[in-house]
């Protein structure tokens, strides 16, 4: 589905700005990874047609004219890709998959009523779905209320924001029908300082990746895959972490919002239960540097 001729103000708010901040944030380069550019109403998809999946999110949000719509669900591919390069709905039927945003569905949705309603039908294009746990998706924990204090932080404050989102498209992550199943997923939200002189970012992991050994692992992924069935995902775990991570985790180039960081790492202080240097465990809001 796309923007029609008839929508010109729509059209007109087509793709991420890279201009919306007092500082320039261009969209991050995705290094050696072929992608496919999609605009949308205040955001932007770099889709891996490979993985059949994003590689990359970048919405624009305005916290002061922001526009509360109902949800719809009006879940849909894009006409401008090939059905096989996008993860439809074949992925999510009969099993405890959702469809999970990565742009947030009310990220997008500010301005007119007309490019309001379009950002909302936006989000639900398949490309800006990646599939996740049910229990993960739908539940009220810790990622899902990161994204409602991003939002709550942009409408209180009536900031403009950016935010950058993915999954972590790793060669090793588990296949089910046909489509690798991401087991992270990273958001980089970026502001301007007050005066406008200064970039801020914060970086954050949700990690599901399995807490079992290799021949466990092993064994419980064939017996999946034998029986049809969903590869075994551990318990979701999320973390602050430098913006540096992110980018050697995805291989996106993302050395200026790495430079922007809030988040200050101790080298000191050693990071708990061996986690890499700088990153913190969350259990809550209020742990959060941002």
């Amino acid at each position: 589905m796309t923007i029609a001729d008839d929508q010109p103000e729509a059209a007109a708010a087509l793709g991420y700005d890279p201009s919306f901040l007092d500082v320039r944030v261009p969209l991050p380069d995705p290094g050696a990874r072929a992608v496919r550019e999609l605009p949308y109403a205040h955001f932007t998809v770099l889709l891996d047609p490979a993985r059949r999946l994003a590689a990359l999110t970048a919405v624009n949000v305005d916290g002061a004219s922001l526009v509360d719509l109902e949800r719809g669900d009006d879940w849909h591919l894009d006409e401008r890709v090939p059905a096989d390069q996008q993860c439809g709905p074949e992925v999510y039927s009969r099993n405890d998959l959702d469809r999970g945003h990565l742009v947030r569905r009310r990220d997008p949705v500010w301005g007119t009523a007309a490019v309001a309603s379009r950002a909302n039908l936006d989000t639900f294009t398949y490309t800006n779905a990646a599939p996740q746990a049910a229990d993960f998706n739908q539940s009220s924990e810790l990622w899902l209320g990161l994204e409602d204090l991003v939002l709550e932080y942009a409408a209180v404050h009536r900031q403009r924001l950016t935010v950058l989102t993915g999954p972590v498209l790793h060669p090793d992550d588990p296949t089910y029908r046909g489509v690798q199943l991401p087991v992270r997923f990273w958001k980089i939200a970026a502001w301007a300082t007050r005066d406008g002189a200064a970039l801020r970012t914060a970086g954050y992991l949700l990690d599901q990746s399995p807490q079992l050994d290799d021949a466990d692992l092993e064994q419980a992924t064939l017996r999946a895959r034998d029986e049809g069935e969903l590869p075994p995902l551990g318990p979701y775990r999320t973390f602050q972490v430098p913006v540096r991570d992110i980018a050697a985790l995805t291989g996106l180039e993302l050395a200026q919002l790495a430079e922007a960081d809030s988040l200050q790492v101790v080298p000191t202080v050693l990071p708990p239960s061996g986690l890499p240097e700088g990153w913190v465990p969350l259990d809550s809001a209020e742990q959060l540097t941002f």
